[in-house]
């Protein structure tokens, strides 16, 4: 098992920039990967970003050049740093655990981009 809390959610300005950290009860080393997720009001939640245990990345579309995701093993934690945000990042940010044979899932962070 792994509970994951994320925080670093906050109210920005367009164009602006955050950082979210995902911590982990226990050592992420070994964990086959690492992903946010992101779910808006009204909208399916949706994958954003993903670091394997050998730290190869992917990131959605929609995100890539502006979002960065990376880990720190040794603090047991995920980050995504979100560059350029746009009012349409705006969102609960998710951060999820594959263990291949669980996933699990934090309790969220609110990320709302606003002038």
């Amino acid at each position: 098992q792994v509970q994951l809390v994320e925080s670093g959610g906050d109210l920005v300005q367009p164009g602006g920039s955050l950082t979210l950290s995902c911590a982990a009860s226990r050592s992420i080393s070994s964990i086959y990967a690492m992903s946010w997720h992101r779910q808006a009001p009204g909208k399916q939640r949706e994958w954003v970003a993903a670091i394997t245990r050998t730290g190869s990345t992917d990131y959605a579309d929609s995100v890539k050049g502006r979002f960065t995701i990376s880990r720190d093993n040794a603090k047991n934690t995920v980050y995504l740093q979100m560059n350029s945000l746009e009012p349409e990042d705006t969102a609960v940010y998710y951060c999820n655990a594959d263990l291949v044979s669980q996933t699990y899932w934090g309790q969220g962070t609110q990320v709302t981009v606003s002038s």
